[in-house]
């Protein structure tokens, strides 16, 4: 906080309070809706605070009582000027379509330039209302950083549950035409499953799109830097083929049985299990990086697993073109 600001009045200019034709400038309209209101408590930027003293004379012109000002530190953007469309997205509703949380933005514009006295920085709402005071606002400007944000976003995303979830998630999936209506009632256990292997690595709800797909969908695109990476064993190609074979042949495809076919086919071979997982997990998924990938095959199914793992292989010359 800034602390009691004291002003004299010689250093206050002259100023207008009604334009040539009749109607009110801010420094007395601001002054007379208050008052009507019943306005008791004044907090605004730390950029009024040259208007404060003009307004609290009209006050005192005006014989009203005086309100309590307060001044809070302005939100500047990562390059320490003033917020603005510059910076992003401008408005709750942008934050919103972007897949932001109501109660992550809450939490975290609560403590642009307030704090609670301690380390905390995940609180309730109903704790940010309980805890707040004027006494700790800092007098500093507060710099808006979304990471920050995202970050935030993406703890209140894990620690809400699937069935909390579900129907912020499943509008997404749906309109990107990976499930219907009809099938969420028949679906729900699997899709729950899905949003809980997905939560932890997700910031932003639209990351449940992003990273979701191959839930639903075979990958059509593989990262680049995987396949270069990868797929430098001189006979990953076959192994994968083979590896195909071995999880076929799995009675149960649980995820300790697909665990120990693995990692005992990596053992045979002698080659280390993570020779074989990486580009497993890339033609399954098409990503470098996925939840487990254990509980992950399991989850998608024998069936599909083992239908892109050979489709994976069966397209080796052209992804190996794409890389060269």
């Amino acid at each position: 906080m800034h602390g009691r600001i004291t002003i004299q009045n010689s250093e206050i200019d002259d100023f207008i309070i009604l334009r040539s034709d009749g109607s009110p400038t801010y420094q007395l309209a601001v002054v007379v809706d208050d008052h009507d209101m019943g306005v008791t408590q004044v907090i605004r930027g730390a950029d009024h605070i040259s208007n404060t003293p003009k307004q609290i004379l009209l006050y005192r012109a005006f014989g009203w009582e005086v309100p309590r000002f307060a001044h809070v530190p302005l939100i500047l953007g990562p390059d320490k000027r003033r917020l603005s469309k510059r910076h992003g997205a401008t408005s709750l509703e942008e934050y919103q379509q972007a897949g932001y949380l109501p109660e992550a933005v809450f939490n975290y514009l609560a403590l642009l330039g307030w704090s609670p006295g301690d380390d905390r920085e995940i609180l309730t709402r109903e704790e940010l209302i309980r805890e707040f005071s004027l006494e700790g606002i800092s007098p500093k400007n507060a710099i808006f950083d979304e990471k920050k944000l995202q970050w935030m976003n993406g703890q209140y995303i894990s620690r809400k549950s699937a069935e909390d979830l579900l129907p912020l998630v499943f509008p997404l999936w749906e309109k990107e035409g990976w499930i219907a209506e009809t099938e969420l009632q028949q679906r729900e256990a699997w899709l729950k499953a899905t949003i809980d292997l997905l939560k932890s690595r997700t910031r932003l709800l639209s990351d449940f799109v992003k990273y979701g797909r191959y839930y639903f969908r075979d990958p059509e695109e593989f990262e680049e830097k995987g396949l270069r990476k990868y797929l430098k064993l001189p006979n990953i190609w076959e192994l994968l083929d083979e590896l195909a074979n071995r999880l076929e042949a799995l009675s149960e495809f649980r995820q300790d049985q697909i665990e120990n076919t693995i990692r005992s086919f990596a053992e045979e071979v002698g080659v280390a299990a993570a020779k074989l997982i990486h580009p497993l997990r890339l033609a399954i998924t098409g990503f470098t990086v996925s939840p487990g990938i254990f509980e992950l095959l399991e989850h998608l199914g024998q069936e599909t697993v083992i239908r892109r793992l050979r489709k994976f292989v069966n397209q080796r010359e052209t992804l190996l073109k794409n890389v060269e």
